[in-house]
This record gives C-alpha cells, structure tokens and sequence, in this order.
C-alpha cells in the first residue's frame, strides 16, 4: 500500500513526458477530451502547434507545463502568424485565447485597369504575382510583386497605360494624266480608317491637302492621313500625288508676227493661234493643235514681207492690196517743192519706226498728171494708177493735201496742212482695232526706242 502513491506518480510523470518549447506532447490537442479525461484536475490540454512551437512557464515551475496559471508563449515559423502570441491555462481548463499558427496573407490585389495578374500562391506569404497589360498598352510600374512577412506586398500595383499609336494605312495613288487641254486631273481615293490596337476607339480621321474627286494640278502633292486614339496617341501615314500633263515641243511666235495659245501653249489639246504684223503676210498654218501623239497639227507658220503689186490697173485693185493688212497715208501734193510737201516728208522721215509699229504705208503723189510721180517707198506707180487713186480718193491735184485711210479703206481723216508725227498717232491710236494690237505688241515687247 505504500508503493501505489509512488507508482501513480511516475504514470502521471510518464504521460507528461513534454518538453518546453518543442510544441509536441503526449496528449492530444482536443481540450473538451482532455477536459473529460481529467475531471476535476485543473489542467488545460497540451499546445500542440503546427507551423510553431511553444514555450510555457508554470507559476510554482512546476514539471507540469499545461496546469492553471501555466504561460506560453507561441512562436510560429517564417511565414506564419498566431492571432496571440501569449496564452494562459484558465480555470475553465482552457486556453485565454487561440493560438494557432496560420499562413501570414497579404491583402488581395486590386485587378488592373486594362490587364491583370497571376500569383503562385494567391494573396499567402512569398506568393509572387506577376502582372500583365493587355494588348496595346505598356506597363507603368514594377512587373512583379512579392508578399512579404509584414503583410505588404513588395511593389504597389503597376498601371497599364496607352502609348502604342494607332495604325493607319494610306492608300497607293498611281501618276495621273492630265485631260486633253487641261493642266489638272481629277484624282479619287477611298479615305483609309485607323486601328487601334488597345480599345480600338478612334477619333477622326484628318487629311492634310486636297479632299479626294478633287482637281490637282500638274506637279508633286505631298499628302498625308493622322488619326488619334482617346490617350491622344498619333498615328499617321503619307502618300504623294503626281500628275503629269502630255507636252508637245515648245513654240514660238514667228518673226514679224505673235502667236496666241490657250491652256498652257503645249500641252495636249492646246491650240496656238499666229497671226502677222502689218505689212507681213502669213505663210504656213494660221492655228495649230497639240495632237495625242505629242505632234503639232498644221504647218510651220511664217510671216513673210508683203508683196505689193504695183502693175494693177485700177486703184481699188491696189488698195485692195493693204485691206486688213495696213494702213495708208496718202500724201498729194502739186511738186516736189511745195512747202507743206516738204515740211510733211521732213516731220516723217524720223518717225518711220512708229509709222511701222502702227501698221501706215505712205503712199506719195507729187505733180500733175501726165507728168506726177507715185510712190510706195522706193517703189514707182505708174501715172495713170497714181491719177486713179487721186479720183478715187477725190483728192486734187493742185492743192497739199493728205487721207488718211484705215485698214478696212475708209477715208478716216484728212488733212490740208501739215501735222506733227506725234498727232497722227494720237489719232491712230484711238481706232479700236489699234487698241487691240497694242496689247499684242506689249505682250510681245515691241516698241519704239525714244
């Protein structure tokens, strides 16, 4: 009888076998079992951690390590985390509070505007997340992310933002020809759209130059399309426009006579219209055409002297001669010694230039018949023609006088005395078709030199 207090003793001592801090002992850790087991003792059951340990100090330090009173302090390995980390045995045979050791968790992720993430072990501690855009867009930011052993994540969430432009494709327009007598070609085109490689939104699309069906000019237009995504991303493309015109060689106004082309003077379909000086008759083609087969049409234009024919027998078969073509200043006079005779011919003679830029041919009658003289420059008339023209033109013989006769052989103006060159001029250059010629000689640079 006395041994059965010895041996209850080293049973209790075996069954508590534990050790400090090893976190394993011989019990189970079901408290409501060891509760059961043991009524009446004031034990609380055995800490048993997993992924910790624990480390318990008794108020009389005791061997026993889970009696009333008993402190523990739970220490969890790397990654995990105890809600407490001291518990004490309470008189209700339980623990003051949990102590289970539980996987550290780092806060959930936020989920990418434009992308997302993929983690090896969800929001746990070490779990490792990485990141992605979707297509489109570039990140902002760290790729990665780590939860760590304070519940922070290793780098904040990245942002995916749009920087890529969007693509645009212009179109391939082929050299255009210009149409016959024209300088322009009209030139169509389907207007190209954008695509976006993020959200596929786009604004207008905005052409530099002409609007396609327009006219363009001879030449190298340089165009180009830009279009915009909603993160103000550019994207463009460029393409050229050229048209070109069919030429024929390059002509020139003949020599005493202009030349009046339209369009552009040699392009195909361009006509070219020549016509002569006064005094000069045109030789060739009065019009000539560019053809298609880059050619002139026609003949070479010429402008050769007019040939008067002095042998007429009547008057009108000689002015008939200078109709259209010149204008005459017939100068009577009864001798070659009459004053007002000479003092016309003096006032003349310097003037010639401005008598040929207006077109006048002076026609002389000095003495009476059978004996006058008629003359054209160096050329004589022979009596009876110079006395046809006198009754033509009802000019007398024994008086000064002088016609002056325009290009359609109308009596325009006479004159019984002697005028200054620069008055008859006045008057010339106030006949309509003289206003038109003189615009043909501005053009054409011709003048007096003063």
């Amino acid at each position: 009888m006395e041994l059965w207090p010895l041996a209850l003793l080293l049973v209790q001592f075996c069954l508590c076998s534990g050790y400090e801090g090893s976190g394993h002992y011989g019990y189970g850790d079901d408290e409501d079992w060891y509760s059961r087991r043991y009524k009446g003792t004031p034990w609380c059951a055995p800490i048993k951690l997993k992924h910790g340990d624990a480390s318990c100090r008794t108020p009389r330090g005791e061997h026993y390590r889970n009696v009333m009173g008993t402190r523990c302090k739970i220490r969890c390995k790397r990654g995990y985390e105890s809600q407490n980390t001291e518990v004490v045995c309470m008189a209700s045979k339980h623990w003051s509070s949990n102590y289970a050791c539980r996987e550290i968790r780092c806060p959930k992720l936020n989920m990418l505007a434009n992308g997302g993430y993929k983690c090896s072990d969800g929001s746990y501690y070490n779990s490792r997340c990485e990141f992605f855009c979707s297509a489109g867009y570039s990140m902002k930011g760290q790729k990665t992310s780590v939860c760590q052993y304070n519940k922070v994540w290793s780098a904040g969430v990245p942002t995916c933002i749009d920087i890529d432009p969007p693509k645009i494709k212009c179109p391939n327009v082929k050299d255009k020809w210009a149409e016959p007598g024209k300088l322009t070609a009209r030139v169509n085109w389907d207007t190209p759209e954008g695509v976006d490689t993020a959200d596929g939104i786009l604004t207008d699309v905005i052409l530099k130059g002409k609007p396609p069906k327009s006219d363009f000019p001879e030449g190298l237009h340089k165009m180009s399309y830009s279009v915009f995504d909603r993160a103000g991303n550019k994207g463009s493309c460029r393409f050229t426009i050229r048209v070109r015109v069919r030429r024929c060689s390059r002509l020139f106004p003949p020599d005493n006579g202009y030349m009046k082309c339209d369009s552009d003077g040699d392009n195909y379909g361009a006509s070219c219209h020549f016509s002569c000086t006064g005094g000069f008759e045109l030789q060739g083609s009065a019009a000539r055409v560019c053809q298609s087969g880059l050619s002139w049409s026609g003949l070479d234009t010429t402008c050769a002297p007019m040939n008067i024919n002095v042998g007429v027998r009547s008057a009108a078969a000689l002015l008939d001669q200078f109709y259209e073509k010149r204008r005459l200043l017939i100068i009577s006079a009864p001798t070659a010694a009459n004053h007002n005779y000479r003092f016309q011919m003096t006032n003349l003679q310097p003037a010639q230039c401005g008598l040929d830029l207006r077109h006048v041919t002076v026609i002389e009658l000095v003495g009476t018949y059978p004996a006058q003289v008629g003359r054209i420059r160096h050329r004589l008339l022979p009596p009876g023609l110079a006395l046809q023209i006198r009754i033509l033109l009802r000019i007398p013989q024994r008086s000064f006088q002088m016609v002056l006769v325009d290009k359609q052989g109308i009596d325009k103006q006479r004159y019984p005395f002697p005028i200054t060159a620069a008055e008859l001029f006045t008057t010339i250059d106030t006949f309509p078709l003289r206003k038109d010629e003189m615009l043909l000689q501005q053009e054409a640079g011709q003048f007096c030199q003063s």
